[in-house]
């Protein structure tokens, strides 16, 4: 769907001191497009192939979360928290009981507490490696997804053992994780993360310095820190500007407060400082989850869970529990009136805001950096919509 308005370009050349009228044009990228990552729109002004205008257009997959929160009790919320990132579904598990867990005042089982950071941190690395393999894949490099893919599926595997999910994992419970380890599974796990750690240079030494990828992505879409602050952007984009921000470190919860978090920053801001740190984070993930592996070993047996009533009623109250996901910070605001249900629960996901700054990113570029912008800012349309 394209309309044509007919104005001013502001790519005009002056001929005999005066202005020749020019076609802006309304260009809609997507709903269904592949460099959308699923249904969103953006609607384009253009004079020529340079962008002048950008709106981005969201809701077409939205459906209710927030309302449909309100009509759950506190075990089925859990089901619809992790789909709206279907990337990152153990990491939408845990805002959810944090806030239930801190509402009641309990104390989650210290082998549930390194557990759920040891999963968390796989959750990330399945994450980052999606979009280490789409977004060569978008700029025409297809070889990358190839590898990508290939250590997925190695973290996958311990991922779907333990919890018996590929994508929805459903392993988080109000007051810890739904059963115990595995057997084998630690030594099964830290085999996982080693053969990543040394397989990740593959995808490393073929994308970071080829020529193409950086002539691509070296100064194009480049976002500044006041940008980042006024529209609320955050995770790996907003590092990858300069902001030196990770809840793991600055505000930690679960067993990061024990963990030496690195926080990986860039100073350029653009597609190519996105990528790196995307790629880094990944190996930060890596150490994290060895050190959560040699902490739950020296662990000795005991209760991975809380013995709750059949019947699980939150006090009167209310909190705000964020956490460092994948893609950002992931918040939930709870407002509980001491029913099974909650009276309020909102939802604050990190690609919501993350994409409102496309606006401000795309006026200046050509239609051919827009790909390349578009999959540098690393979002899943379910978190944009709710």
């Amino acid at each position: 769907m394209t309309e044509r308005i007919v104005g001013i370009g502001a790519g005009a050349q002056a001929v005999g001191g005066k202005e020749l009228a020019t076609e802006d044009m309304i260009l809609n990228i997507g709903p269904q497009h592949p460099s959308t990552h699923g249904v969103l729109r953006l609607r384009l002004t253009l004079d020529g192939e340079r962008i002048t205008a950008a709106e981005p257009i969201i809701g077409y997959m939205h459906r209710g979360a927030e309302k449909l929160f309100e009509v759950r009790d506190y075990r089925q919320i859990v089901v619809l928290a992790n789909r709206h990132d279907w990337l990152s579904a153990f990491a939408n598990e845990l805002g959810v009981v944090i806030a239930v867990e801190r509402m009641l005042g309990m104390e989650v089982p210290v082998r549930a507490v390194w557990a759920r950071t040891l999963l968390a941190e796989l959750n990330r690395v399945l994450s980052h490696l999606m979009f280490l393999g789409s977004y060569p894949l978008e700029l025409g490099a297809m070889t990358p997804i190839f590898y990508a893919f290939r250590e997925r599926e190695t973290v996958q595997a311990v991922m779907e053992e333990i919890s018996g999910g590929r994508m929805h994992y459903m392993f988080n419970r109000v007051g810890g994780l739904k059963e115990d380890l595995p057997a084998g599974w630690l030594d099964r796990a830290g085999a996982a993360v080693a053969e990543v750690r040394r397989r990740l240079p593959d995808i490393e030494n073929l994308i970071m310095d080829n020529e193409i990828f950086l002539a691509r992505t070296k100064g194009v879409g480049v976002l500044d820190r006041d940008t980042i602050m006024a529209y609320g952007v955050s995770g790996p984009i907003a590092r990858a500007s300069g902001v030196d921000f990770d809840l793991r470190r600055d505000e930690p919860y679960l067993a990061y407060g024990e963990l030496p978090v690195r926080v990986v920053t860039r100073t350029a801001g653009d597609c190519h400082a996105r990528f790196g740190v995307l790629l880094d984070q990944v190996k930060v993930s890596l150490d994290l989850a060895d050190a959560c592996l040699a902490r739950l070993r020296e662990l000795p047996r005991g209760p991975i869970n809380q013995r709750l009533p059949k019947v699980l009623k939150v006090p009167e109250g209310h909190t705000y529990a964020w956490t460092e996901s994948p893609l950002g910070l992931n918040g939930y605001y709870l407002v509980s009136k001491g029913e099974k249900t909650p009276w309020r629960l909102k939802l604050r996901s990190a690609s919501f805001n993350n994409i409102q700054v496309l606006r401000e990113m795309l006026p200046g570029h050509l239609v051919a950096d827009m790909v390349a912008i578009l999959g540098s800012m690393f979002f899943v349309v379910g978190d944009i919509d709710k």
